[in-house]
């Protein structure tokens, strides 16, 4: 049994998204348990109106909940028994695999590192995401909030999280393909600590590609984007006020007359499926990346079948067990490295 631990009250709408949505999620998922966290008696009610398959269901009283606007620091002091910290401790305990939460970003980062620690050689967490491309291509990107300042060493330190991540969900792609984001594709732009974080990329045994600029998010061509968490942030949110462009500019175009209403209607089924594929629901569910626990944010406010998405992800690397995955691959490497580094060192000639 794949046992997840549920944030029930997190998010900016709460119980009237995340009862839905874990209903859906049950449903598609056998062999899943859920145990939601939160007021218990609300909780109660909203599953019996949902018709919840309670055999399935642990409820975990929680008396407090983190407000989508307070500072990580109050969350961390003040709400030791909130809904979002109690389903952490779940993962903790070691009686749930993973943790889900559509609440603020912040306190949920600050929580899940306070309790569960990063995994031995990961200097901090990151924000990962799989992101749609060419060819129904998925590449992850990291960090996407986390990190504003990163040192070249906590650069090369995602690349690995995200080449053991990648490889521990998707193994029939081989080694995966990292790239370094930066302003152009040669190993002489960008900024000091990107040239320091190429050069480091370059002596591992990564399959190291090199630079790549933004347009190689879609391109198909790479399984993973390193960035630091400022820069990948504004990329995310680019990108999703383009693709909320893009729509609506479509939209416009085919309402301007009658002959372009008529061309809409013969259009339909494509738009369908041009929608369905940008749909950023079907995305939802960012990775906290170097926890010693799977700990994955939802947006706070996505609906019933976002949140779905969120515990699909969460659900997915339970099932490929990410976790010891990365961890072994993260070890494996910094071994490499610090052999590689012991016999340079040694080197008297």
């Amino acid at each position: 049994m794949k046992t997840i631990a549920v944030d029930a009250m997190g998010g900016d709408i709460g119980l009237d998204v995340t009862i839905p949505g874990a209903v859906a999620f049950l449903k598609q998922q056998a062999d899943a348990h859920l145990i939601l966290v939160g007021d218990a008696e609300r909780i109660q009610a909203a599953l019996s109106a949902a018709k919840a398959p309670l055999e399935r269901i642990r409820i975990q009283h929680a008396t407090q909940v983190v407000d989508m606007d307070e500072a990580p620091p109050s969350a961390l002091k003040n709400k030791k028994d909130s809904s979002m910290r109690v389903a952490i401790n779940q993962v903790k305990e070691g009686a749930a695999q993973a943790a889900v939460s559509a609440g603020n970003t912040g306190a949920l980062m600050a929580t899940a590192r306070f309790v569960l620690k990063t995994i031995p050689g990961i200097d901090r967490p990151a924000i990962a995401k799989f992101l749609p491309a060419q060819g129904d291509h998925l590449t992850l990107m990291l960090d996407l909030g986390a990190n504003v300042d990163c040192t070249s060493e906590q650069l090369f330190q995602f690349a690995l999280m995200g080449n053991e991540l990648v490889a521990a969900l998707y193994p029939q792609r081989g080694a995966p393909k990292v790239g370094l984001l930066n302003v152009g594709t040669e190993d002489i732009k960008g900024t000091d600590t990107v040239k320091q974080t190429f050069a480091l990329l370059q002596q591992s045994q990564l399959n190291f590609i090199g630079n790549v600029e933004g347009n190689a998010v879609f391109s198909g061509n790479v399984d993973v984007v390193v960035a630091d968490g400022f820069t990948g942030n504004v990329v995310l949110k680019t990108i999703e006020g383009a693709v909320k462009f893009i729509g609506g500019v479509i939209k416009e175009e085919f309402k301007r007359s009658m002959l372009t209403k008529a061309a809409a209607l013969l259009a339909l089924p494509t738009l369908k499926n041009f929608k369905q594929r940008l749909d950023p629901r079907r995305f939802n569910g960012a990775i906290f990346l170097g926890l010693r626990g799977v700990v994955i944010k939802s947006h706070g406010g996505t609906d019933a079948e976002g949140f779905t998405y969120a515990l699909q992800e969460a659900y997915h690397e339970i099932k490929m067990d990410s976790l010891h995955k990365i961890e072994t691959g993260i070890a494996r490497q910094l071994a490499a490295i610090e052999s590689v580094s012991g016999l340079h060192d040694g080197n008297t000639d």
